[in-house]
């Protein structure tokens, strides 16, 4: 659930015949600025862009700073034990190996 105080950055998702691939551009962060959850089907990015405390005087502000909070419906099952997520070059990079099925078997 997104809360007024939160924003939203560029996000990518997309698929592949293994997982499901979340890109999310945002620059200037640290790994340990993030969170990441699975939530039933839902996964959840949470994470603080810090800005520079300095007294400025604005003439254009387009870039945001400040809590950000990205919640998806996943498409399909996912392997919570495979997840691989890589912060490079302004990009967070998350993998979301699909589940595969597992036979049940039948006793008498």
């Amino acid at each position: 659930m997104m809360r007024p105080y939160t924003w939203r950055p560029a996000t990518d998702v997309y698929e592949t015949d293994e997982a499901v691939i979340v890109r999310v551009e945002v620059a200037g962060m640290r790994e340990s600025d993030f969170s990441l959850q699975i939530k039933g089907r839902h996964f959840v990015i949470q994470g603080i862009r810090s800005d520079i405390q300095e007294r400025r005087a604005y003439h254009q502000m387009e870039i945001r700073f400040g809590e950000f909070e990205i919640e998806l419906e996943l498409p399909h099952s996912i392997d919570a034990t495979r997840i691989e997520a890589l912060y490079e070059n302004g990009f967070l990079r998350v993998t979301l190996p699909k589940a595969t099925p597992r036979q049940i078997s039948i006793t008498s």
